[in-house]
């Protein structure tokens, strides 16, 4: 556990850097097992690209991806920061 927090790995709370798809998820699972036990409700986090083609592309759908995982847990973080009454179901506003 030691080396992969040097690495900079995913922690249990869902800090951390988003480094590959597992990273991702774990953090998207802390983050929501978090707000589900403190009655924050989020948005559903963003799906992994399932349209990849492999070459190393400048602007690959993985970085998008990245780039919108990691809102996706700033924004839930804020969320929990906020608590429950500070903060609007996205699916009703």
């Amino acid at each position: 556990m030691a080396a992969l927090a040097q690495r900079g790995a995913v922690t249990a709370s869902g800090d951390g850097p988003l480094r590959t798809a597992e990273d991702a998820t774990r953090a998207f699972a802390a983050l929501a097992a978090a707000a589900q036990a403190r009655g924050v409700v989020l948005r559903a986090p963003p799906r992994a690209p399932d349209t990849c083609c492999g070459r190393g592309c400048n602007g690959c759908v993985w970085e998008g991806f990245y780039a919108a995982a990691q809102w996706w847990c700033d924004d839930a973080r804020e969320a929990l920061a906020a608590g429950p009454t500070d903060r609007q179901d996205p699916a009703t506003a």
